[in-house]
Formats: structure tokens, sequence, C-alpha cells
């Protein structure tokens, strides 16, 4: 199979490459070249920014691919991106083109309401936020399916883990909790629930998609299993072999306390809870990682890393995410808890 991915520097985009080229694939990666990354030998890259619609024709010119897979689609951040012009350049000339969106593409505000199916609303608020862009590329992409046979099929994945995740605030820094005895800050008494799936899961579902007839025009949740707060922390505990020291953050917090004391997916009082059952039903299977077994793998990448003996938060240029432990343990303090 001849492969194009719109990405592939990072996190979900690098794995797939990885995952591609060991399953004998020919791969192309078409990025920006910004981002210091190896490629895997043998692996092709146009260069190019999205952002710029002459630069994208340019490189594009003269291709053709048996599948596509778009996992850049964040590009708002650099100015913004013509998603028809994009399916301008390649409609006729591809495959299979795999969208991935995200479960932010949903309306944000189904508080209490779950399973999210995929029929239900997106996010209306345009392409100022994440969830707003990836519900306008979803849907312009899925217009153009219904009038050209355009054959797209979109993710929506829950929030992803696992090796190369670029946002700093969810299982790596829960490790460094962990291993050094830091408080965890539970807001909502620790029973928000939230969809994780493993990137690995991500990628093979991604992978899947190509060639299935039945998949176009469609959008499938993807790699998603739901945990509270709560049992999120324990499971890594329990992975790390340490008691977690859990300071529960009331709902009406005391004045002066500290912003960023917890990942932005333990802020939400809702619960984020995807079906899979279109894309079970689909595949036939489940995935190869459960909570337990995803987080354990991605604790073994971590150790690898060297990442245990991290000394200053690592951030993205992209997300902003990161820690400050410092913060999280003036916040504790006030709290009552163990600092």
């Amino acid at each position: 199979m001849r492969a194009l991915v719109l990405g592939g520097s990072v996190f979900v985009g690098r794995r797939l490459v990885e995952i591609l080229v060991e399953s004998g694939h020919d791969v192309t990666v078409l990025n920006r070249g910004r981002t210091p990354t190896e490629l895997p030998p043998g692996v092709g890259l146009l260069k190019a920014d999205r952002t710029d619609a002459e630069s994208m024709r340019v490189a594009l010119a003269g291709t053709e691919w048996d599948s596509i897979f778009d996992v850049s689609g964040f590009v708002m951040a650099a100015g913004g991106s013509d998603i028809e012009g994009l399916i301008d350049l390649v409609d006729g000339r591809v495959g299979h083109y795999v969208y991935v969106s995200s479960i932010m593409a949903y309306d944000q505000s189904l508080v209490g309401v779950m399973p999210w199916t995929e029929d239900m609303a997106t996010d209306a608020s345009g392409p100022s936020s994440y969830g707003g862009f990836k519900a306008l590329a979803e849907q312009a992409m899925r217009e153009r399916h219904a009038r050209t046979g355009f054959p797209v099929t979109i993710a929506r994945p829950a929030a992803i883990y696992g090796p190369y995740n670029n946002i700093y605030d969810m299982e790596t820094p829960m490790f460094l909790r962990l291993r050094r005895g830091l408080p965890i800050l539970l807001p909502h008494e620790g029973l928000v629930t939230a969809s994780y799936g493993h990137v690995d899961d991500l990628c093979w579902g991604l992978i899947g998609f190509v060639g299935r007839t039945e998949a176009r025009g469609e959008v499938f949740n993807t790699t998603a299993e739901a945990v509270t707060t709560r049992r999120y922390v324990e499971t890594l505990a329990a992975i790390v072999g340490r008691e977690p020291n859990i300071v529960l953050v009331p709902a009406f917090r005391p004045a002066g306390l500290p912003r960023g004391i917890h990942g932005h997916l333990f802020a939400k009082a809702h619960h984020a809870v995807l079906s899979t059952d279109k894309f079970d039903t689909l595949m036939g299977g489940r995935p190869r990682y459960d909570f337990e077994s995803g987080h354990r793998q991605t604790y073994e990448w971590f150790l690898a890393q060297g990442w245990a003996e991290l000394a200053e938060p690592l951030a993205d240029p992209v997300w902003f995410a990161s820690w400050d432990f410092e913060a999280e343990a003036r916040a504790a303090g006030m709290l009552g808890g163990n600092p």
C-alpha cells in the first residue's frame, strides 16, 4: 500500500508511520519539516505547509495514493487551513482518505449524557476552537463524499495515551507524582469519567479502515475505555507500585488556590464516554490494550526514555500542556493534604 501521512512527526502520526513501515507499506510523510524527528529508513518526505495552498499544490502535484492518513488536523494554531482546497487536491487521486478527528468534535454541553454516539450533535463553535475546527472539517469531507464519492472515513478517538504522547499533563506527570510521593489533586471527588485509548490501537484502527467500502462517508468513535479519575489514579498507582497521595479538591475552592493543579481531563464535571459499538461491529474485534495493560506498556516506555529522572517539566509548542509540582504542593497544603 502506498500511504501518505499528513503529519507524521509527533505522537499519533509518528507511531502510525512506524506501524505502517513495520507492516511493509510504502510510506511518505508530508509536513513542514520543522519538528526534529528522525523518520524510519525508507520513508519519503514531502515538505509543505497546510496553511499555504500553493506549497500543498506543488508537493502533491502528480501524486496518487492508496491511502492518505490525515493526522495533522490541528492547524488553526498556525493560521488556519483550507479543508476544501486540500480535498480538491486529492479527490480522485486517493483510494481511501482517513481523517483523525477527536472526541472534542462533539457538542461539549452534553453534560450527564452517556455514552456519546456518532449521531449526536457536534461542536458548533466554529474554527476558532479545536472541537469546532474538527467538526467543520468533518462536515466538509462528508459533504464532498455525498457529492463526488470522496472516499473518506472519519475517526473520533478518545483521549489517546502511549509512547510519544506530547500532551504533557496526562500519564507522564502522573507517573512522576506516584514515583515521588507527590500530591495528586482530584476535583469532583474523583468521579469524572473520561474515555481513553492506546495510540497503537488507534493506529491499527486507522489502517483497518482502508479498503472497507462500508466505512466510506462514515464516522466512527475509536479506542475508548471509560474510567473515573479516581480509577485512573489507582490503576497507574498499581502499575508504578506506589500508594497514591490523593488530595480532593472541593467544589468551592478557597481563595488563592493555584491554577493548573491537575490535568485537563480531570477538570470538566461531565462524563465524556464514547460508544464504540459501531467501530467494533465493523472491525469484528476489541482493542489490543485495555486501560491497565496499555498504561503498563506506556510506563515501560516512560522508564526506557529515562524520564523517571526528569528534573524540569516537559512542554509542547502546540498543546502547551505541562505540569507545576510546586503549585500542586501549595494547593495540597491549602486543602489540608500532604504536600
